[in-house]
């Protein structure tokens, strides 16, 4: 009877280490892989390079998982895709273009991709830009020349306020307001030339159209002055007194004598430019305002408009120094010519 007692007590003293080292071994492993996983959240390195990468629409936490480790952002996608399971980020991950560095963590980098917080870029227009000059810099953005073609199409924008005054068949030419507009990987040239059409409204007040309508322009030949204004001089001051020039000539049915409406003219004849080629952009050769815009405008110009100095000048020229030299007479003009726009005027 001792003896079989003292079999099951070693039995069971066997069975107890056993266990023990089993529970050791266990407790062991968890460590480990809880060390692994910690570890493997970590950053890649030090680096503070960005590196930019594209997720799909519809990626499924594994194929992101893959783009990051192939890119060299995280250490193990394992780790990354237990960290979106433990932190229940599966349906926040959202798809496009993100700057991301080998410095950040899993943790920070899988915040950043649940917050869509994409990478973005600006897309600028500048003032005083022919609509040709600004659909080539769509294009050198990296937009398809169709996909910006076809978002130039007014039609696109019917009934958009800032349009309510453009005549049915004229282009966007003058109605693209100058500024910098956020862009990402999804964000389509439809979408930039809205948010610029929504700024050319704001410009075009009630306060606007009344003011304009004062100096007997429609809000289109409002426009058409303004762009003719932005393309002659960029000093504001200067932009009022040209301003006062143009508005006395339209009112004394003299020629507007402009070289920027008669270039624009040419080049959109597909010559060279010049302010000799008769088309009904020169007005030189024409009375009244051109057919339509030279170039967008900004909010100098259309101000100039509205509010143009107190003087009674007929001519200018801009000369070499960058002074512009107002006059009053015909000969003063020759003379200031003569003295200020040895180069300019060749």
């Amino acid at each position: 009877m001792k003896t079989t007692t003292n079999r099951q007590r070693k039995y069971i003293k066997a069975m107890f280490i056993t266990a023990m080292l089993l529970g050791l071994v266990v407790i062991s492993v968890v460590a480990y892989i809880r060390y692994d996983y910690q570890r493997n959240l970590r950053p890649v390195s030090a680096s503070q390079q960005v590196v930019v990468i594209t997720i799909p629409l519809g990626s499924s936490v594994q194929d992101i998982s893959k783009i990051l480790f192939d890119a060299q952002l995280i250490k193990q996608r394992r780790a990354f895709e237990w960290y979106i399971r433990n932190e229940d980020l599966r349906s926040k991950l959202q798809a496009g273009t993100y700057a991301l560095s080998p410095s950040q963590s899993t943790q920070e980098i899988a915040a950043i991709i649940a917050k869509g917080e994409v990478k973005k870029e600006l897309l600028t227009i500048l003032p005083g830009k022919r609509l040709d000059q600004i659909r080539a810099q769509f294009i050198n953005s990296g937009y398809k020349p169709e996909e910006v073609d076809a978002a130039l199409n007014p039609d696109n924008y019917a009934g958009h306020p800032a349009l309510v005054d453009k005549p049915k068949n004229a282009s966007l030419e003058g109605y693209l307001y100058p500024d910098s507009f956020q862009k990402t990987a999804s964000t389509t040239p439809q979408q930039i030339i809205k948010a610029s059409l929504d700024e050319m409204s704001k410009r075009l007040t009630p306060e606007f159209r009344s003011a304009v309508a004062k100096q007997r322009l429609s809000v289109y030949e409002g426009i058409i002055l303004a762009s003719i204004i932005e393309k002659e001089v960029s000093n504001g001051a200067d932009k009022k007194t040209v301003a006062q020039v143009f508005l006395t000539r339209l009112k004394q049915d003299m020629l507007l004598g402009s070289d920027v409406t008669a270039i624009y003219g040419s080049l959109k004849a597909n010559d060279s430019a010049s302010i000799q080629l008769d088309t009904p952009y020169n007005t030189h050769i024409y009375k009244g305002l051109p057919p339509g815009p030279i170039s967008n405008v900004s909010q100098s110009s259309l101000e100039a408009i509205i509010t143009p100095s107190a003087t009674d000048y007929l001519f200018f020229v801009a000369g070499d120094d960058g002074v512009t030299y107002f006059s009053k007479t015909l000969k003063e003009h020759e003379e200031l010519t003569r003295l200020h726009c040895k180069k300019l005027c060749q």
